[in-house]
């Protein structure tokens, strides 16, 4: 085992606003022997999400944030490499907390890591870490749990176009919903409405989103689930009905702020509307995902369901790739390939 060697990046620094190649330190490293009941794992691919940003920050949250020092956290598929537990076997595709390296050495049942089993026959591998991974669990609990839809109310997703909101649109579609999108760019608008099945798409970057809601949403919001926070959360409480369930999943237009948070100032919509507004920490579901997996997974197998991947290659891009979520340049959900398959 000592003739690998480990590539990792480790968070040197907690930013200020938008994160600085200076905040990584990039190490190399060999990799240790592994003892009974470890394995090690080669990452094959990393999920890049924007909850990262917030691991970076010092402070209590729904977890930990990221030690100076330590490998960043993120999650990833990989293969065993070495095993010397029954839980896992040579050869076996596993999911779980891999962090930004290029192995992970460590207990089977390492609580933090929390691996598990995927079969690469089922779907390709980067699907594991879009709809029937993270990024999906938490798209489906979040809608289904707690904006609880209906069949012909409307649905809007803001970040339509990426991981969760792909997932958010084609799951509400499924239930019978009216779904509206907000995305950046005409490519991204037209890609959840004419290959996801969204009724609509409102492109933030060229018009008014509440212009855009208007015209698509003419009898009103019922659901909203938001990924982006700021401006357009406020623009969509302006038009919420009745009893409507708003869904705060992220607010990725906030995360590299210097300054603090932007809350609503439309909130009162809120007391006006009997309205509920409620956070979402796709953790919480663990206990649940093999219920999201079986019935997205049944939906791709009959060709009802799409999903997207943008995958960027090498390690070494980490930096400058985590930044494409920031400036909205990823295309679908983002990830990184470290190895072959």
């Amino acid at each position: 085992m000592t003739t690998i060697m480990n590539q990792q990046y480790r968070l040197a620094a907690r930013p200020v606003g938008t994160p600085k190649h200076s905040d990584w330190s990039f190490t190399s490293e060999a990799v240790r022997e592994i003892a009974d009941g470890e394995i090690l794992v080669q990452t094959i691919y990393l999920s890049l999400d924007p909850a990262m940003r917030g691991w970076m920050n010092e402070g209590k949250s729904y977890i930990r944030p990221v030690a100076i020092d330590e490998v960043m956290r993120a999650g990833g598929i990989g293969k065993v490499i070495a095993s010397k537990s029954p839980k896992f076997a040579v050869g076996d595709y596993v999911s779980g907390g891999t962090g930004v390296q290029k192995y992970w050495v460590g207990a089977a049942n390492d609580k933090t890591a929390a691996f598990y089993k995927i079969d690469p026959r089922l779907a390709p591998l980067p699907k594991f870490l879009n709809a029937l991974g993270m990024p999906g669990m938490t798209a489906y609990f979040g809608l289904l749990d707690v904006g609880q839809p209906k069949a012909g109310e409307t649905v809007v997703v803001s970040g339509a176009a990426g991981a969760v909101g792909q997932t958010v649109g084609q799951v509400a579609k499924q239930k019978g919903c009216r779904v509206v999108g907000i995305a950046g760019g005409k490519d991204k608008c037209d890609f959840v409405v004419n290959e996801l099945g969204f009724d609509a798409c409102i492109d933030y970057k060229s018009g008014s989103v509440r212009d855009g809601l208007k015209e698509h949403c003419p009898n009103g919001v019922d659901v909203y689930f938001d990924n982006v926070g700021g401006e357009i959360l406020d623009t969509v409480l302006t038009r919420i009905n009745m009893k409507a369930r708003i869904i705060i999943c992220g607010a990725i237009s906030q995360y590299n702020n210097t300054t603090p948070v932007k809350g609503p100032a439309n909130y009162l919509s809120l007391l006006v509307n009997r309205a509920r507004m409620e956070g979402i920490v796709v953790f919480d579901y663990a206990a649940r995902y093999t219920e999201a997996v079986a019935e997205m997974g049944k939906w791709m197998a009959e060709g009802k369901f799409q999903t997207r991947e943008d995958i960027v290659q090498g390690i070494e891009t980490f930096p400058d790739t985590l930044m494409m979520l920031f400036d909205g340049k990823n295309f679908g959900k983002l990830i990184l390939q470290v190895s072959p398959e």
